[in-house]
């Protein structure tokens, strides 16, 4: 019996993948699907902000890769908006890449992958709350650490009339929005959810554990709290 740690790869079947825009783009992307079995849901992530390193490596994408195949049998779907890393094209602030966001939703429809859901970490969870509400294939969003930007009042407006889940996991030290206000704002949203993470920042180190348990038990519940050891290879 293995202790999961931070750096801990557990067995799934992984592959790099293109992506291809409407506009013309391709774009860098990555599979994990569990090693021996059909997913029982799909996490399609959206990382942080480009300009200021985000990426499809971002670690908690990374963990969520390398953990929840094999934990919680949930496929990870993970890309580089345009601009970013491989991908071609050049950053938009949130604007063209709905066209991101739709390419790897095509993906996820081509590989058959069962109910996706969006998780959107700070810059990424704009996009989940601008472009992800009137798409009929997403099931739902999660947002970690929102910081409510670039998104506003309409878009919530937006997930409010579609009455898709929406979970808000806000750290409770987080530098653009913390609990009490997230809960203030996401109020106008009936179905949402706000989980306070408490010590938490806005980049969630040391506590990818507690993130990961909230999104395995939205896709799959009953699936956390996540296994802490492994047996096996």
């Amino acid at each position: 019996m293995t202790e999961i740690r931070a750096n801990t790869v557990l067995p799934a079947r992984r592959r790099t993948v293109d992506l291809h825009t409407a506009d013309g783009l391709r774009l860098d992307g990555a599979v994990a699907l569990p090693a021996d079995r059909e997913p029982a849901a799909t996490l399609l992530c959206l990382h942080p902000l480009p300009t200021h390193g985000g990426s499809l490596d971002s670690h908690l994408l990374r963990k969520a890769d390398w953990r929840l195949p094999a934990l919680a049998g949930i496929a990870v779907v993970r890309f580089n908006t345009r601009g970013t890393g491989g991908s071609e094209g050049a950053f938009d602030g949130g604007d063209a890449e709905r066209y991101d966001i739709a390419a790897a939703l095509d993906l996820v429809e081509h590989e058959d992958l069962p109910a996706p859901w969006l998780m959107g970490w700070s810059f990424g969870s704009e996009l989940a709350l601008m472009h992800g509400a009137e798409d009929p294939t997403v099931t739902g969003a999660i947002l970690l650490s929102p910081p409510l930007k670039r998104a506003g009042d309409g878009d919530l407006d937006r997930w409010a009339a579609a009455g898709k889940p929406l979970v808000a996991v806000v750290p409770e030290h987080d530098d653009y929005l913390q609990p009490p206000e997230a809960r203030r704002r996401f109020a106008r949203v009936p179905q949402a959810e706000v989980v306070a993470v408490a010590g938490a920042k806005h980049l969630f180190v040391g506590y990818a554990d507690e993130v990961l348990d909230v999104v395995a038990e939205r896709l799959v519940p009953g699936s956390s709290p996540l296994p802490r050891t492994w047996e096996g290879p």
